[in-house]
């Protein structure tokens, strides 16, 4: 996608407005349309936004840089990985992204901050070395190699799918049924490394059966909120109807990290079935809702309005089109 230097200042005017006279949700869409124009411009507007006050939106914005795998990125994302003083949602997401954009010098930081205060923190950080030394693997770039030619999804994913679990002459249907008890299996085993979990869940993300959702919302009994933010991210790439109930459950579960409670609202959103409606209005106008949950209510809100419309892609209101999917 090619926009012109007054679009480009435009989408920057919108994304970086924080005087609160654009909607949060409209914001959303200027970044998004700004992640699929690939520039360095578009980065160098994404990485000014870290001023922000809304942990969701800077959150976002770190997604967003590790989905672009610009390397431009990168003294941004470990800035931020580096405040203490940020939110730890925010800090994360920088440490997935450096993840995501998978260069070895990133190696060191990352490193630096395994034992960090914050357990959501520490474990991005193990998981995102975990995948950029598999990257950088002889297995790793043989997957992506394959990968790149059929894509199931179009994200930069914390780790690669597990595969090859069985083999032998099996029916298509009983391959998957095995498959999923082994991933279920393996998912929520807590003594292996999150990264191999995290490769059982995008497995289970990739087979999509209804066995396979009720495997990943197993997870969400889990003690970890970075795992069960992951789950509800699947979720929301999925767009399985039959992960609503569980989802549902999570939004409303004011004992949850906030973290992973965004990200079931962003999930429903994006399903966007008419019984999921109603939860998002209460919860993003809920008094007693951390601000983290009503910001992603009011953005998933924006996402089921796009879903029942007629309009092709998400896009912002200068025209421009960007994927409907959020980021972790």
């Amino acid at each position: 996608m090619h926009v012109s230097d007054s679009e480009l200042k435009a989408l920057e005017d919108v994304l970086l407005n924080t005087r609160g006279t654009v909607p949060l949700h409209t914001r959303f869409r200027a970044l998004f349309t700004l992640k699929s124009l690939k520039s360095d411009e578009a980065v160098r507007v994404i990485s000014a936004g870290f001023n922000d006050q809304s942990a969701l939106l800077k959150h976002e914005l770190a997604y967003c840089l590790g989905q672009m795998k610009s390397n431009l990125a990168l003294p941004t994302l470990e800035r931020v990985l580096r405040d203490a003083s940020e939110d730890p949602m925010v800090r994360h997401e920088a440490a997935e992204a450096m993840g995501a954009i998978s260069a070895c010098s990133s190696l060191p930081v990352l490193k630096e901050y395994l034992s960090d205060d914050n357990r959501s923190v520490r474990e991005t950080c193990e998981i995102a070395i975990a995948k950029i030394e598999w990257n950088h693997s002889e297995e790793g770039k043989r997957h992506l190699e394959v990968e790149s030619n059929v894509p199931l999804y179009t994200s930069i994913d914390p780790a690669p799918p597990s595969s090859g679990l069985l083999a032998g002459p099996s029916e298509p249907e009983d391959v998957s049924e095995a498959s999923v008890l082994v991933l279920k299996e393996k998912l929520l085993d807590t003594r292996i490394p999150l990264f191999e979990r995290y490769r059982a869940m995008f497995g289970l993300r990739n087979i999509g059966t209804p066995a396979a959702v009720d495997a990943l919302a197993s997870g969400f009994s889990d003690d970890s909120a970075l795992f069960k933010h992951e789950i509800a991210f699947v979720f929301g790439q999925m767009l399985s109807v039959h992960s609503v109930p569980a989802l549902l459950r999570v939004l409303k579960n004011a004992d949850e990290s906030d973290m992973v409670r965004h990200e079931a609202a962003e999930a429903l959103g994006g399903i966007a079935t008419p019984e999921v409606l109603p939860h998002l209005r209460e919860w993003m106008t809920r008094e007693d809702a951390p601000l983290v949950v009503r910001q992603s209510c009011e953005v998933a809100i924006d996402m089921w309005e796009h879903e029942n419309s007629d309009e092709f892609q998400y896009a912002n209101g200068l025209g421009a089109a960007s994927s409907v999917a959020v980021g972790t």
